[in-house]
């Protein structure tokens, strides 16, 4: 494979291959020269339209688009540094260079102070110097907007995050109303056939409504700290912690409305806490916790309802299995 030389235009971060500039002037000093001096050097074409005065420049950054701005600064005449702050602060964004007479030292940081990109003395510049000058401009606001871009991208799609989990904990909320209304209902049409389920466990829906909103504070505090230990950690880890709890709820009474009911609490505070971070891990690990939750503690009421129902019996001494008969 023959080795190929890259020109500066076609290597990576070179110059770019044209470039469209306004060059904001005064009478005394025309764009002639330099548009000559770009033509002189062929590593970019460069389109060059030029203005006189405040008043033009404006209309002409109004009416068109270009890559970069050139200005000259002419004291007296043309004050470059009062026109470019004057665009930064009317919003615009263009790569903006000031061209002058005075030595770099004397305006650079002026020049940065206003906004400019960077400062050039006729009498020092070199043409090609001009142009990298422009390129890294040109380059340094793209990536400003790349950045604005991105950034607004992703508040906005945390912001989607966030709507979307406060739409599932609405769900989650009506979902325990469903299950509220369902077990009133239950109680007016077999109030008299209660199960001996219901009894056992005490925990139906309809014992449910009765216990008061709020949750004792330890409990709340204890699952508030579980699910975030569980967001970071995930599912298998805390095995043994979400058996201890469901044997706790169990053995409390607690029924899987009011578990529910404890997850959405704890879960709200937690996302609204987050502010501008991600709130989709969350939601998902929370309900790995809550299904997780779930089964432990059906598993701990079938434990229980077996146990009632299968009470523990005393075995028979050796000899007396059988009834003795007289």
């Amino acid at each position: 494979m023959p080795i190929v030389k890259l020109s500066p235009k076609s290597s990576i971060g070179g110059l770019p291959a044209r470039m469209k500039v306004l060059y904001i002037t005064t009478p005394r000093r025309t764009g002639d020269w330099l548009a000559e001096a770009f033509a002189s050097d062929s590593a970019s074409q460069i389109y060059l339209k030029e203005v006189v005065g405040e008043a033009e420049g404006l209309a002409r950054l109004r009416d068109e688009v270009f890559d970069a701005v050139l200005l000259s600064h002419e004291p007296g005449e043309l004050d470059a540094l009062d026109l470019v702050e004057g665009l930064r602060a009317g919003g615009n964004e263009e790569p903006m260079i000031i061209l002058g007479s005075e030595p770099p030292q004397h305006l650079d940081a002026l020049c940065y102070e206003v906004g400019a990109d960077d400062y050039c003395c006729v009498a020092e510049t070199t043409v090609r110097g001009l142009l990298w000058k422009f390129a890294r401009a040109i380059q340094q606001y793209q990536l400003r907007r790349d950045n604005r871009q991105f950034v607004q991208a992703e508040r906005k799609r945390l912001q989607q995050e966030h709507q979307e989990a406060s739409r599932l904990l609405d769900q989650q909320r009506a979902l325990i109303d469903d299950l509220r209304v369902l077990s009133e209902g239950g109680i007016a049409s077999d109030s008299e056939q209660r199960t001996s389920v219901e009894a056992c466990l005490a925990v139906s829906a309809s014992t449910a409504t009765a216990l008061p909103l709020q949750l004792p504070a330890q409990l709340v505090a204890h699952y508030r700290e579980l699910l975030r230990t569980y967001v970071i950690m995930g599912v298998g880890n805390l095995a043994k912690e979400m058996a201890d709890l469901a044997e706790l709820l169990a053995v409390s009474g607690v029924s899987a409305q009011r578990a529910l009911q404890l997850h959405v609490q704890v879960l709200e505070e937690l996302v609204q806490g987050l502010g501008a971070r991600s709130a989709r891990h969350v939601m998902n690990r929370a309900d790995l916790l809550v299904l997780e939750m779930m089964g432990h503690l059906a598993d701990g009421y079938r434990l229980r309802y077996f146990e009632r129902h299968h009470p523990p019996r005393q075995l028979p001494l050796p000899g007396f299995e059988t009834p003795w008969v007289a």
